[in-house]
């Protein structure tokens, strides 16, 4: 599981800073997470080759999460794409993006599909036999979800020497590898704990921004190995939060705290603030667990 982040600051871009946005490489996917205002710009800098995106999840429909899809979908269309691309997001997300193709006169030679949701509950919008993905409804100015991304439990890995030991033909190793037991000619039942190592274990990763403090996402997230949570504002400017549905960097770390979660990164920070170490500075005072800033560039192996 790797991360790239591509922007996390909030509201408008600077010459310092962009937007929400990351790609997120996961189960043999590479999934791309919002795309705020440059993203295809940062997907050069960082020398993704992101001719290998086939699923671009929106959280919501502010500007400084999706002005940048347009301008991606326009950039695949000159590059000749032939590989279908799939948009999950608000409704809205489909005529906002059909319109602009249309008045600028632009089709793209690949399929275009729309996945909208209009759910407030937790629903899946993707899933096949290595990754599942669900929506987590967040708490903001407009209809807006966050996502989590979880592999699915692997097979079981076989311990060859003891299968070879006892004799079992290949014809059975799927079945082992699956979980199952094998009876020998003899009749003796072996038990797949003996002769199998565990698979590897499954990943997890929760995307939540932006979004005033809710505890309803935590079920949804509970114990997550990596949970990116917006803290907009430091604990000094707290008053700001209901006003603009907006976390601190405490109210983060609870979330955090409450959903048992390994690691907890830090993101979409007010530009307001020059000096982005001071919010996990506060986050560590509530979360005992590990904790990260994300930043523009930022690549984390996870």
């Amino acid at each position: 599981m790797k991360l790239t982040i591509l922007g996390c600051y909030a509201a408008t871009p600077r010459t310092i800073t962009n937007p929400t946005s990351q790609v997120l490489e996961i189960g043999g996917h590479m999934f791309l997470i919002d795309a705020g205002e440059g993203t295809q710009v940062q997907l050069r800098r960082h020398k993704l080759k992101f001719q290998r995106i086939n699923h671009i999840f929106i959280s919501h429909l502010h500007g400084d999460h999706f002005y940048g899809l347009i301008g991606l979908i326009s950039t695949y269309m000159l590059l000749n794409r032939q590989a279908d691309l799939h948009i999950y997001g608000p409704k809205g997300i489909k005529e906002v993006t059909l319109l602009q193709l249309k008045l600028s006169n632009s089709y793209s030679g690949y399929k275009l599909f729309f996945h909208e949701q209009t759910s407030k509950e937790s629903r899946i919008v993707f899933e096949d036999d290595k990754v599942i993905v669900r929506t987590i409804p967040l708490d903001h100015r407009v209809y807006t979800n966050g996502y989590k991304f979880e592999t699915k439990p692997g097979d079981r890995k076989l311990r060859i020497g003891a299968i070879e030991d006892l004799g079992i033909e290949r014809c059975y190793y799927q079945k082992i590898k699956s979980g199952g037991n094998v009876t020998l000619d003899d009749g003796t039942v072996v038990e797949n704990k003996d002769i199998t190592y565990n698979p590897e274990p499954t990943e997890s990763y929760a995307f939540c921004s932006d979004t005033y403090y809710s505890e309803a996402i935590v079920p949804i997230i509970k114990d997550v190995d990596v949970l990116y949570h917006e803290s907009t504002f430091l604990e000094s400017e707290e008053h700001y939060t209901e006003r603009t549905k907006h976390c601190t960097a405490k109210q983060a770390a609870s979330i955090a705290k409450l959903a048992n979660a390994k690691t907890l990164i830090l993101g979409h920070y007010s530009t307001r603030y020059n000096d982005i170490t001071l919010f996990k500075k506060e986050a560590e005072e509530v979360f005992s667990g590990k904790i990260l800033n994300g930043d523009d560039g930022k690549v984390f192996d996870l």
